[in-house]
């Protein structure tokens, strides 16, 4: 959306590769199985190991168990390598662990006398088992043990290092026993799909597994977890057990967990829905208060909420100079009469010069909460992103879910996309509504200001036309987003976009098109999609201009819409 109007963004493309690893899991260890590693967290310092270069040290954090773990370096010519000589018997198996993070981590074992073997993951935020199996040869009565990084690549950490299998004689490390049943287990957030849940740490534990009405639905290593793909409005039972290389615990006593009602529109928001921008600022078009804006519109994002100085934190401030004196006062009782009258209005963060930027962790908790804190103060029912410089899918959703967390089933989250952003499941504004779909209300993506582009036929569709509208509109729809969750969003006049425009009556061909198959151009959807959610436009102020001549043809047209 724009302050007057938005230029055309240009975009490139970028392929990325996925790396897939295999690792073995290690079997359960034998009541004789002893663990052969000395010093295998690291509490004694370096002793028993050797690292290559003056690579490693041991820290006190981050540390997998105990007190200390292994902080090794690598450097341009030296890959940070630890070892330690372990005693074994000969023809032998043994498992061999490790708990990993940070940058590439290697654990393998050489001089086996067999086949050495060894294993490896990619950077890690958090700690992650590595493991694999040896088998000794027949005169083999050590092997070494080692971890290392990757030539010139970040620090990696590890702890707690294992060599499960018959005493070799040289192990002083004792092997675990099984873990008790972790206990203080309890549901720590709902969504519509999901559950979340958190229990107290059990000593020794490596490891936790989920039970979803007695049937394993995931493992973790740290003491909470959220069990995903939930029918909505549905009582669970849980329990957890501790595991580490001696089995599994008992499993703990049962929590009941109750998913939500299905967020997004609440049960004043019809099955077909229009969204209007209304412009907190004054740039030609008609200046507006909340209350001007007319009753075909379903959902009034209030456009824009603005960066602060901290990442990832947004403002809001009612331009009451620019909107001829209306005051905040004015304005809060003009969205709570909205709301009474069933209408939804939310705070759009963005814009065509939108500088929010939320890409870390610490960025998206100040956007969550900052967002909730305006969603407070002015009585606003949810957020539009409409961040048109760049969105990093990863922290969006983290944002999303926290801002969720905090306002409940009953939160509103659109989007308003360009064309671009959507032409590809691929693209971070696309895997940001298909993460949140469970959450989402509706994207609207822009119908303009784009030039041509690619329908979900594969063929080139140019703007301001039937086809454009359909076949842009057939890729969100047919490529995991729910009918429910797909707006067209138009130019409300030749003057709120610099092109794109099209007649209202040309968008109400394209919903009849999209619903019902009728009024079609060249290009036939596959199917029809009757709970379309509806149309978008940008703005109110615009439509107010031209005498509101597109929300009083676009309005009942979707509110008759199948």
């Amino acid at each position: 959306m724009s302050r007057h109007r938005r230029s055309l963004r240009l975009w490139s493309g970028a392929v990325t590769a996925a790396l897939a690893l295999t690792v073995t899991t290690v079997g359960q260890a034998s009541a004789a199985d002893v663990n052969n590693a000395r010093n295998a967290g690291f509490e004694a310092g370096l002793t028993n190991w050797t690292c290559s270069a003056g690579s490693g040290t041991t820290v006190s954090s981050p540390v997998h168990t105990g007190t200390a773990a292994l902080r090794a370096t690598p450097s341009g010519q030296d890959n940070a390598r630890c070892a330690q000589t372990v005693a074994v018997k000969p023809n032998s198996t043994y498992s061999l662990g490790a708990w990993v993070r940070g940058g590439y981590a290697y654990l393998g074992v050489s001089g086996t006398g067999t086949t050495d073997v060894s294993t490896w993951t990619p950077d890690s935020s958090s700690w992650k088992q590595l493991s694999t199996t040896f088998t000794t040869g027949a005169s083999t009565t050590s092997v070494t043990v080692y971890t290392h990084g990757w030539y010139g690549q970040a620090a990696y950490y590890a702890d707690d290092v294992s060599v499960f299998g018959p005493d070799g004689g040289g192990g002083t490390d004792p092997g675990p026993t099984i873990p008790a049943a972790p206990a203080g287990l309890s549901v720590s957030g709902t969504t519509s799909s999901s559950v979340s849940l958190a229990w107290n740490a059990v000593s020794g534990a490596t490891g936790y597994t989920v039970y979803r009405d007695g049937t394993k639905v995931t493992a973790v290593s740290g003491t909470s977890a959220t069990v995903t793909g939930l029918a909505a409005s549905t009582s669970y039972s849980f329990q957890v057990t501790a595991t580490n290389a001696a089995g599994e615990s008992p499993k703990s006593a049962a929590v009941t967990g109750t998913t939500s009602k299905p967020n997004g529109p609440g049960p004043s928001l019809p099955k077909h829905a229009v969204t209007g921008y209304w412009q907190n600022f004054n740039n030609g078009a008609t200046v507006q208060r909340i209350s001007d804006v007319p009753a075909h519109y379903d959902i009034v994002a209030v456009a824009f909420a603005d960066a602060t100085g901290t990442p990832g934190a947004v403002s809001f401030t009612l331009d009451s100079a620019g909107l001829n004196g209306y005051t905040v006062e004015q304005f809060k009782a003009d969205v709570k009469a909205k709301q009474a009258a069933g209408k939804k209005v939310i705070i759009s963060v963005g814009g065509e010069r939108g500088t929010v930027t939320v890409n870390d962790a610490a960025s998206a908790t100040n956007f969550a909460n900052s967002v909730w804190s305006v969603m407070q103060e002015y009585g606003f029912d949810g957020v539009d992103i409409d961040l048109e410089n760049g969105l990093n899918a990863t922290y969006m959703t983290q944002a999303l879910r926290a801002l969720s967390a905090k306002a409940g089933p009953s939160l509103i989250i659109t989007m308003a996309p360009q064309t671009i952003d959507m032409q590809s499941t691929s693209n971070s504004y696309f895997q940001t509504a298909l993460n949140i779909k469970d959450i989402l209300t509706v994207v609207n993506m822009q119908y303009y200001n784009s030039g041509s582009m690619l329908g979900c036929d594969g063929k080139v569709y140019s703007q301001g036309t039937v086809d454009f509208l359909t076949a842009l509109a057939c890729i969100q729809l047919e490529n995991g987003l729910a009918p429910s969750q797909v707006g067209l969003g138009l130019p409300a006049s030749t003057r709120a976009a610099g092109g794109g425009y099209v007649s209202p009556t040309v968008v109400n061909n394209a919903l009849d098109c999209l619903t019902r198959a009728t009024n079609c151009g060249g290009f036939k959807p596959p199917r029809t999609y009757p709970a379309l959610r509806g149309a978008m436009t940008w703005s109110t102020n615009w439509d107010a201009a031209t005498g509101n001549a597109w929300s009083d043809v676009v309005g009942p047209h979707v509110d008759a819409l199948p």
